[in-house]
């Protein structure tokens, strides 16, 4: 079988020892230092993504910080790449373009663009420190149809809020 074949099949999926579902994604690891890309336990959605560079990060800052990964996902899947809960809530960690999408025909190293939420502290990132998780989903290609009309829904044009549900208190 050629490597396009690999790359493009939508036959990658297979079952874990525990019954869930798994798909093989090719991974080229470009620092063999780093840990590969891993789920800290079973049923986690995301796969833990590691700083391949030491990261100092002022308040209010961003960089574009490599992983030292790049895959190669079989067509109609994507991998979105999110914050980690316990950084962005301990520390303030966020990545800027979240999730941030790489589509299934990048072959380049994964990076992740963070920023320090944080107004007072500088944040230290340690080279193989877990940054971000890349959650792999499926893709549905929508075949956009030109209407002149659409069709009715409950909610209709309503949006940004128009649902309630909160009160604002305004200083």
């Amino acid at each position: 079988m050629s490597n396009e074949t690999a790359v493009f099949s939508t036959n990658a999926e297979t079952t874990a020892v525990d019954g869930a579902p798994t798909l093989d994604v090719q991974l080229k690891m470009l620092d063999d230092g780093l840990e590969a890309p891993s789920y800290a336990h079973p049923g986690d959605a995301g796969a833990d993504l590691r700083a391949r560079v030491d990261v100092h990060l002022a308040p209010g800052e961003r960089k574009l910080v490599p992983t030292g990964v790049s895959i190669a996902l079989p067509y109609g899947f994507v991998a979105l790449i999110h914050p980690r809960s316990g950084l962005a809530t301990k520390h303030g960690l966020t990545v800027v373009n979240a999730p941030g999408t790489v589509d299934a025909g990048y072959r380049g190293e994964i990076a992740v663009t963070l920023l320090n939420t944080d107004k007072d502290h500088a944040l230290e990132l340690k080279r193989g420190d877990r940054i971000a998780q890349m959650v792999i989903q499926r893709v549905e290609h929508a075949r956009f149809v030109t209407v002149d009309q659409l069709s009715d829904s409950v909610r209709g044009t309503g949006g940004f809020g128009s649902t309630g549900g909160f009160n604002v208190s305004k200083a």
